[in-house]
C-alpha cells in the first residue's frame, strides 16, 4: 500500500489509545479498526492487521496487571486452553464466511454482554442455588476470620444444608458452563474483536465473587491469548498490511502498559460503568456505520 507519513501517525495512535482502553476496559478495537479503514486499508485486512498489530499490547497490558493475575492462573489455565482454541475458531469463520452476517449480530452481542456486566450479581444469585459454590470461587464469607462466630455459624449452616455430592455436581457444571461461555467469547474475539473484553468480563463476573479488578487481570490475559491464537493463523492469510505492524505494535505496547497500570488505582465501580460505557459506544458504532 502507499501509506504516507500521517497515515502511520495515525495507525500508531489509533493503536496506542487501543492498547490502553483494552487493559482498561475493552473496545480497544472501536478505535484502531476504524483508524485503518480510514486511512484505505480494506475492512478484511483492516480487521487481520489490528489483530496481529494490538497483540503485543494485551501482553504488556497482561503484564502490567500481573500480581491480580497470579493468584487465579490455577483455575484459569484450562480457561487459556479455551480462549487459544476459540481464537482459532472464530479466525478461521472469518476467512471462510461473508463478514457481513456476523456483523449485523456484533451489537447485539456487544449490548447483551453489558447487561449481563451491570445485573451479573442478581443472574449470578438467581442460577446458584442457596450455598452452592460457584465454580470453585470463594463465597465473600469465607474470607472472614475462620475463628470468628459469624464464619463458625455460616459453616455449620452450610454443612447441613448442602449435600456434599451434589454441590460437586453443581461446582463441575459452574466450571463446564464458564469454559463453554469463555470458548464462545473467543470465537467472537478471534473473528472480530470489538467489545471481547467486555464479553469475557461479563462472562466471568457472573462465575466469579471476585473483585471487577482481579477479574480485569484474568480478562487481559484471555484477551491475550484469543488474539495471539487468531494472529498466528492471520499471519499465513495473506491479508495482513505488514508495515503497520511494527509502528501500530510498539504503539499498542506503550498503551497497553499505561492503560494495565491504571486499570489498578480506578475504583470498581466507575470502572464497570466504564466497560458498559464503552459496550454502548461499540454498539451505536456498528449500528451508525
Amino acid at each position: 500500500m502507499d501509506l504516507s507519513g500521517l497515515d502511520y501517525l495515525a495507525a500508531a495512535g489509533a493503536a496506542a489509545v487501543a492498547g490502553a482502553i483494552n487493559a482498561l476496559a475493552g473496545g480497544g478495537t472501536l478505535v484502531s479498526f476504524p483508524a485503518l479503514v480510514a486511512i484505505g486499508v480494506p475492512a478484511v485486512s483492516a480487521n487481520v492487521t489490528n489483530t496481529v498489530s494490538l497483540v503485543p499490547g494485551y501482553l504488556s497490558g497482561t503484564w502490567a496487571q500481573r500480581d491480580d493475575l497470579r493468584p487465579q492462573m490455577a483455575r484459569g489455565r484450562p480457561l487459556l486452553v479455551a480462549a487459544a482454541l476459540g481464537g482459532i475458531g472464530g479466525s478461521l469463520l472469518l476467512v471462510s464466511i461473508p463478514s457481513h452476517a456476523f456483523r449485523v449480530a456484533v451489537p447485539y452481542l456487544i449490548l447483551a454482554s453489558c447487561g449481563l456486566l451491570l445485573f451479573q450479581d442478581r443472574i449470578r444469585d438467581w442460577l446458584r442455588p442457596p450455598g452452592a459454590d460457584r465454580a470453585g470461587s470463594p463465597d465473600p464469607a469465607d474470607t472472614a476470620d475462620p475463628s470468628s462466630g459469624q464464619a463458625a455459624n455460616r459453616r455449620a449452616v452450610d454443612a447441613e444444608a448442602v449435600n456434599p455430592e451434589a454441590a460437586n455436581a453443581q461446582a463441575a457444571h459452574w466450571r463446564t458452563a464458564l469454559l463453554v461461555s469463555v470458548f464462545a467469547s473467543a470465537v467472537y474475539g478471534g473473528f472480530f474483536g470489538a467489545g471481547l473484553g467486555i464479553m469475557l468480563l461479563a462472562v466471568l463476573g457472573l462465575f466469579s465473587a471476585e473483585p471487577l479488578v482481579k477479574l480485569n487481570a484474568l480478562k487481559q490475559a484471555l484477551s491475550f491469548v484469543v488474539n495471539l491464537a487468531a494472529a498466528i493463523f492471520f499471519v499465513f492469510s495473506g491479508k495482513v498490511v505488514w508495515e503497520l505492524v511494527p509502528v501500530m505494535a510498539a504503539a499498542s505496547i506503550i498503551g497497553g502498559v499505561t492503560g494495565g497500570r491504571l486499570v489498578q488505582v480506578i475504583d470498581a465501580t466507575l470502572l464497570r460503568g466504564l466497560v458498559v460505557a464503552m459496550g454502548v459506544a461499540v454498539a451505536i458504532a456498528f449500528w451508525v456505520a
